[in-house]
């Protein structure tokens, strides 16, 4: 841990932020899946699903609302912890480096010895660690609310839908961190961080409603994660790979792009 110094610095300068991201993603779950008894669990929700147009009920992912595996990827792994975990990782990668460089502070670490390549894998394992962090808490969470919220979900698939959310929203924080290592602008990284998010979402509704659009999956990190829904099917292996894979590239990608760029205040 003494060899890496960014990386313990930055845990330690972001302690508060994390904890506010935690109980933010704590309230979110706490709102929405103590009240799957009353509108999922008499099929009142799924009636109400039933009577909306097909085509918006494949966009949102919500044809199996009505269970509580169903209502608990709807509604927080498909939507608002997706939202709420992917704007912490795009904030935290847009940061890492194009923020440093803007205010100053990359340049001072790298003249005090930090190598460039260990100073971007540095930003990407605390990023890792900050995700793994809040994921793990959202699973701990849907777990504990499990049984009282009588959801019905299989343990095991709890462990896969956190590694599918883990992945998906690291590949978007590190798509942040490689283009603010490629270009030093943070509002650059952001765009593009929000962005792999924002395609990923859009390729996949489009894919669900346009039988000819199938083929958009294969671009879609969202599709990688989700198109098995882990909650209810468990994990899929190939998703998974994928996901983890594209993450490793773009990690490894900012390290390199770090070191062949040059670095101004």
């Amino acid at each position: 841990m003494r060899k890496l110094p960014l990386f313990r610095r930055t845990l330690r300068e972001s302690w508060r932020g994390l904890l506010g991201w935690t109980l933010g993603i704590t309230a979110a779950l706490a709102l929405y899946l103590p009240l799957y008894p009353s509108i999922g669990g008499n099929d009142q929700l799924q009636q109400i699903i039933d009577g909306l147009p097909p085509e918006l009920v494949s966009a949102l992912g919500y044809e199996q609302i009505g269970t509580g595996a169903g209502y608990a990827q709807a509604t927080f792994y498909g939507l608002v912890g997706f939202v709420l975990v992917t704007i912490a990782a795009t904030s935290w990668g847009a940061s890492a480096v194009a923020g440093a460089e803007e205010s100053g502070r990359l340049e001072l670490d790298l003249a005090h010895g930090i190598g460039r390549r260990s100073y971007a894998l540095q930003a990407a394992l605390a990023l890792l660690v900050r995700l793994l962090w809040l994921t793990a808490v959202a699973g701990m969470i849907v777990a504990l609310l499990n049984v009282p919220s009588q959801l019905k979900i299989d343990p095991a698939n709890i462990v896969a839908a956190t590694a599918a959310l883990l992945g998906l929203t690291l590949l978007g924080g590190g798509t942040a961190l490689l283009v603010g290592a490629l270009t030093g602008r943070r509002s650059w990284a952001t765009a593009a961080g929000a962005g792999i998010a924002v395609v990923g979402y859009a390729l996949n509704a489009v894919a669900n409603q346009v039988p000819d659009a199938q083929w958009l999956r294969i671009l879609s990190p969202y599709s990688w994660a989700y198109h098995r829904p882990p909650l209810s099917d468990g994990a899929d292996a190939l998703g998974l790979a994928v996901l983890w894979a594209a993450s490793a590239v773009v990690i490894a990608a900012s390290a390199e792009a770090l070191q062949r760029r040059d670095v101004t205040a």
